[in-house]
């Protein structure tokens, strides 16, 4: 599973969420996730949970790209 970086970003952003508290609340280095929503690395599968959770969106939310 990889995630779709743009999908973390935005909803992260909507939520008026910081990488800084993203990585508190997931444990995942904020430099790392940065990297993620840049398109930059990727993510395992417990760690793509912990983003959607800390997100409050599904897994499949963050991991495919929407259709037009």
């Amino acid at each position: 599973m990889r995630p779709h970086s743009s999908a973390i970003r935005y909803r992260r952003r909507a939520l008026h969420m910081g990488l800084r508290q993203l990585s508190r609340l997931t444990g995942i280095d904020r430099g790392h996730l940065s990297r993620v929503e840049r398109g930059m690395a990727g993510l395992g599968d417990d760690y793509i949970r912990k983003v959607a959770a800390a997100l409050g969106v599904t897994t499949d939310d963050i991991t495919h790209e929407e259709t037009p």
